[in-house]
């Protein structure tokens, strides 16, 4: 069993990002069981939710003439462009409904300034710490275990940042999924490796 020190992360496990949501994740729905079985296993859970403003600049539709999933220049450097979705207090900004996790001790919502986008729990995309590092150390926890939606994206950048906070930090490959935009599996996998995350399925999890 994870101890006292572990710490799981479900990332955005939304109904925006299940199939029929306005950015499905093929098989997202997948994740759900094999999360709710590891996250029972964990005293220390944290739920992450996209909750963006209906004008949050990371969609296409706030960029005349660009189309969902072309990359602009913001403020902070390359965005790809999104599809309108996790809406703030939208049917698909909610959780999954089958999501059974009634023991995290926190739901950390990102993405809610209209001008930055977020895909880390620890910080975002102009480099704004969200608090969660400091959180997690004052609970005592050394090591970070990631999943959920996207693994390329919002899962690959939150393990990502763990990782730079000092966390040991595990992607949690079968309880994630991916959207693999023009290679960005493969790349994200890549520099998980170099930033020292290891990647296990939820049954080697000890």
């Amino acid at each position: 069993m994870p101890s006292t020190t572990d710490c799981l992360i479900v990332v955005d496990v939304q109904n925006d990002f299940l199939p029929g949501g306005a950015l499905a994740v093929p098989a997202g729905d997948e994740v759900v069981p094999v999360v709710n079985a590891l996250a029972a296993r964990f005293s220390s859970v944290v739920l992450t939710q996209d909750w963006h403003p209906a004008d949050h600049r990371s969609f296409a539709a706030a960029h005349p003439g660009r189309a969902p999933f072309d990359t602009v220049e913001l403020p902070y450097g390359p965005q790809v462009l999104w599809p309108v979705h996790c809406v703030q207090a939208s049917p698909g900004a909610a959780l999954a409904a089958d999501l059974a996790v009634p023991h995290a001790f926190v739901i950390l919502r990102k993405g809610a300034n209209r001008f930055v986008d977020s895909y880390s729990a620890f910080r975002e995309a102009d480099g704004t710490d969200t608090g969660l590092a400091a959180l997690l150390s004052a609970r005592g926890i050394t090591r970070v275990h990631v999943c959920g939606l996207a693994t390329d994206f919002c899962v690959a950048w939150t393990a990502l940042d763990a990782r730079a906070a000092g966390f040991e930090t595990v992607l949690v490959d079968d309880a994630s999924r991916a959207i693999d935009l023009d290679g960005s599996l493969a790349a994200a996998r890549a520099r998980l490796e170099a930033a020292g995350v290891v990647t296990l399925d939820a049954e080697e999890i000890a």
